[in-house]
């Protein structure tokens, strides 16, 4: 929602309708995943993408007709491969998207959302009879519902929303009534994603610029002020000039945290991960060869630390691409953190291919 939040905000200002077309399922290699977003108004303005391609034009058509209607509407599209990239769906996918008239109201309460860096569920009705498809619950990040749906699908969904929230995924459930059973989709809204790294080592200096070109939240912790200097740092979107115990005590670690370790001083680098590793933070990344996390992997264990918990560090930290300088070091790790992030093996399919 983020993508297409500020062309949102942008007409509703000028008093347009909008209609928001959401990918909410995928079959085969379709080029967007489900939660992909694209925003419309009847006059011919677009922000986002569902497919890439021309799918898009039939989106707009269908947005267009659920305004006039006031209807939201569930779209499929499905091609062989020999025809795929002509509508945009490439290697022969299959798409779903639920398009519907953009309530003034939730707007606004994602808006808000964004704005304050919190994090919430979107749960929509996209199939069921008539009159529950398009019915929505807001779930925010402390469990609190609201909407136009009963409290025993309040309740499922509320569940459901604490589940979608961890893993920080969109994902689709069924909750059965007393009168049929519903498809929902459940949307996730995550504050924007945040690297705090601890070490103003110069690898720091080159992934600090990386992670800002990937729309990244910024942070250095590094109690020793020659590392970690606003002369070595200028552009960072925080700068912590103390020991990781007292900077995590004041940081929000979430499910849309990633944290390295980058000093090689266990001093620093041991009291962070024993805070870090508690947290819910998606990636922990410590620099060091395979002897050196050896041992901090002995000292963490030998501190009490629970072996799953040790096993979720990253180490040696990034991809094995056999990277030799600050900067392609820093390119292997934001490419392991942004796999992380999307939950998916770098070896994996890549998105819009084979």
């Amino acid at each position: 929602m983020r993508e297409v939040m500020t062309d949102i905000k942008r007409w509703q200002t000028e008093q347009e309708e909008v209609a928001l077309a959401t990918v909410i399922e995928t079959w085969g290699s379709s080029p967007r995943r489900p939660g992909a977003k694209m925003a419309l108004t009847p006059d011919g303005k677009i922000a986002g993408s569902v497919s890439g391609g021309c799918v898009e034009g039939a989106v707009f058509e269908a947005g267009v007709e659920a305004l006039e209607q006031r209807r939201p509407r569930r779209l499929h599209f499905g091609v062989a491969d020999e025809t795929a990239w002509d509508v945009g769906l490439a290697c022969g996918g299959e798409i779903d998207i639920f398009v519907e008239p953009l309530d003034p109201e939730l707007a606004a309460r994602i808006g808000r959302l964004l704005n304050e860096e919190r994090a919430g569920v979107v749960a929509t009705v996209v199939e069921g009879p008539e009159e529950y498809v398009g019915a929505k619950l807001f779930v925010d990040e402390d469990g609190t519902v609201s909407g136009d749906l009963d409290e025993g699908v309040a309740a499922a969904v509320r569940e459901e929303a604490a589940v979608t929230l961890a893993a920080g995924q969109p994902r689709r459930i069924t909750v059965p009534t007393e009168a049929a059973t519903l498809e929902l989709f459940l949307d996730v809204i995550l504050p924007p994603p945040t690297l705090i790294m601890v070490g103003g080592v110069h690898i720091a200096i080159a992934l600090a610029k990386m992670a800002r070109a990937l729309n990244y939240r910024t942070i250095i912790v590094d109690p020793r002020r020659a590392f970690g200097s606003e002369e070595r740092f200028p552009e960072v979107d925080e700068l912590i000039q103390t020991w990781p115990q007292e900077a995590f005590a004041n940081l929000a670690l979430t499910p849309s945290t990633a944290v390295t370790m980058l000093t090689h001083d266990p001093k620093i680098d041991d009291p962070a991960l024993k805070i870090v590793l508690d947290s819910s933070a998606f990636y922990v990344g410590a620099l060091g060869s395979s002897r050196t996390h050896a041992r901090r992997r002995r000292r963490l264990l030998e501190d009490g630390v629970a072996e799953e918990k040790v096993d979720r560090i990253h180490a040696p930290i990034g991809l094995d691409i056999e990277a030799q300088t600050p900067e392609e070091i820093a390119v292997a790790i934001m490419a392991e953190i942004v796999a992380a992030r999307r939950k998916r093996r770098p070896t994996e399919e890549v998105e819009g291919g084979k």
